[in-house]
């Protein structure tokens, strides 16, 4: 089974085979590159769903099954935010520091400066689409909720891992092992979403 990522992020695509394998056997991940996609993919969409479809209708046209994915964090006290705009936060915020990942666990935190454990809850949010070579198209979500700390602990992962503290491990997402958090991540609870939609699918593709 062939399947085209709309990503050139190697690292996602081995992440995504990676998961898949638990559901298909030897899946084949394509990139953009791959299929020779090199057009930029203007993700102008108000949610996560909107954006994944953007990109995995970008995809389809290879003629393979498109994937596309938008992932974030939403957090209750600041109405939502960072959420689709998650990896420029700090940009968004104008923040005065780096706008990279630690800019943007720096803008979050000092967002959030002063408010009590009980108004920090937040969830790690992805959204998969895809669009099937007939046309048809899905969509799944996947959420992991947890509660932003206000300081970092772990040194894995990567985004705003180390600020998301997940109670049933009792660690952060940048804490927990590779497979730990493939198991009760945002990402690993849409991809078994995704896995099963598909599944049902393809039996008449």
């Amino acid at each position: 089974m062939k399947l085209v990522l709309a990503s050139r992020n190697r690292k996602k695509i081995h992440e995504l085979r990676t998961l898949l394998s638990k559901f298909f056997d030897q899946p084949e991940i394509l990139s953009l590159d791959d299929v020779g996609i090199t057009e930029e993919i203007e993700e102008n969409g108000t949610t996560f769903e909107e954006n994944a479809l953007i990109k995995a209708r970008a995809a389809a046209v290879s003629g393979y099954i498109a994937v596309g994915d938008d992932s974030g964090l939403t957090v209750d006290a600041l109405g939502g935010d960072p959420g689709i705009y998650s990896a420029r936060y700090a940009a968004r915020c104008h923040f005065a520091g780096d706008h990279d990942d630690e800019g943007n666990n720096q803008a979050l935190l000092q967002n959030m400066k002063g408010l009590p454990e009980e108004q920090r809850g937040g969830a790690f949010v992805c959204c998969i689409a895809c669009v099937l070579p007939d046309g048809r198209e899905m969509t799944v979500r996947g959420e992991a909720r947890g509660r932003i700390l206000e300081s970092y602990a772990g040194n894995g992962g990567f985004g705003y891992d180390p600020l998301f503290y997940y109670e049933p491990l009792q660690k952060t997402f940048a804490e927990l092992t590779f497979e730990e958090k493939n198991e009760v991540s945002h990402r690993g609870r849409a991809i078994a979403a995704f896995a099963e939609k598909l599944k049902e699918a393809i039996g008449d593709v």
